[in-house]
């Protein structure tokens, strides 16, 4: 799990979110942490089976656009400024 998240974190920071940060706060990107496919929606659901419909195979690692966290349970907000 924490190569996981350490790959799909390394390939958003350095290919994605410079693409979707400024005019997609909240929705979600799933990335494929094999090929660096992926796909965005307001849905996490729709952004994955996207995904998978182009990459059956895809190993998926879910990003929250603007949050630290992709899911909060509780709590305060975390938004990131």
């Amino acid at each position: 799990m924490q190569e996981f998240a350490r790959r799909g974190n390394e390939m958003y920071d350095r290919s994605i979110s410079a693409q979707v940060e400024a005019t997609n706060k909240g929705k979600f990107v799933a990335i494929d942490i094999e090929t660096g496919d992926w796909e965005m929606d307001a849905n996490d659901y729709m952004a994955t089976e996207r995904l998978l419909t182009r990459r059956p195979d895809a190993q998926t690692w879910l990003i929250r656009i603007g949050d630290r966290a992709t899911y909060r349970i509780g709590g305060a907000s975390s938004r990131i400024p």
